[in-house]
This record gives C-alpha cells, sequence and structure tokens, in this order.
C-alpha cells in the first residue's frame, strides 16, 4: 500500500482494526489453488474509502485492492452482518460512555410524491421514442447496425 494512504486520513487506526478484526470471516486457502486473498485490513479501508468518498468502486485506489474485489467484499460481508454487528457494537459502547436516551429516538424524512413522476394512468405521449424505421429528412442517413450502409 502506498505511503501516502497508510499515514493518512484514510488509514484505519490500529484501535478501530484491534475491534474490527474480530467481527470478520475467517477466510482459509482455497482447495482449488489460485490467487491469495487480499489483507483484510487493506479491504476495510478501502471499503471505507470508498464509503466516506463515495466514489465509486472501480475508481477506488489501487493500493486497496480492486475495486470489483472491494465490492465483491462488501456485498459479503452485508448479507453476513458484519456492518451490523460493528453499528451494535458501537452504539452499545457509546452508549456506555456517554449515554443514549432509549426512550426517545426521531427519524427524519420525508414521504412525498416525487416530482415529475406523473400520475398512475397519465396519458401517453403521442410519439414513440424509439420511432427508428421512419422515413428519413433528405440530408441525413439512416441508421444501421455497426455502421453498415452508411
Amino acid at each position: 500500500m502506498s505511503k501516502s494512504f497508510r499515514s493518512g486520513s484514510w488509514a484505519l487506526p490500529e484501535e478501530l482494526w484491534n475491534r474490527l478484526e474480530p467481527l470478520l470471516p475467517k477466510y482459509g486457502r482455497s482447495k482449488k489453488g489460485g490467487r491469495p486473498r487480499l489483507c483484510l485490513r487493506s479491504v476495510v479501508e478501502g471499503i471505507f474509502y470508498v464509503l466516506r468518498t463515495g466514489c465509486q468502486w472501480k475508481a477506488a485506489p489501487a493500493c486497496f485492492g480492486a475495486g470489483s474485489t472491494l465490492h465483491k467484499y462488501f456485498q459479503e460481508w452485508i448479507e453476513l452482518g458484519i456492518f451490523e454487528k460493528l453499528w451494535k457494537a458501537v452504539l452499545l459502547e457509546y452508549d456506555d460512555l456517554e449515554g443514549i436516551d432509549w426512550k426517545w429516538q426521531s427519524l427524519d424524512g420525508a414521504m412525498t410524491k416525487a416530482p415529475l413522476g406523473g400520475e398512475k394512468n397519465r396519458e401517453k405521449p403521442d410519439r414513440s421514442r424509439q420511432a427508428r424505421h421512419q422515413a428519413v429528412g433528405p440530408y441525413r442517413r439512416g441508421w444501421h447496425p455497426f455502421g453498415i450502409g452508411c
């Protein structure tokens, strides 16, 4: 991993890693062989990088691993409930330190119709969106697959 990410704000603090590591699944070697698995710490840092920056998985720096690999781990860990376990552990710890008033909770949200969403049984447009085989103007070429007959 490059030093700029390893030593920068993207690095996972040792204390957090020590709390998170026991929640992660234990992976053994594949009986089929193949490439060895990525370092799970790099995977976690890569996932947190994507979640924190909002970038696409494929845009994650290569020092964390391939974006598709990070996404695969992310999806697997969601199914296994890893992030939910982490969230619960963090909430309980915060409750011990600061206290959470569990009797009073609030959720912010809005339930409105989508703008420009239209009605359920609205009028259909007069013209089809896929009007491909219609007459072509005198100075325009017709549409042909793969540019044939242009």
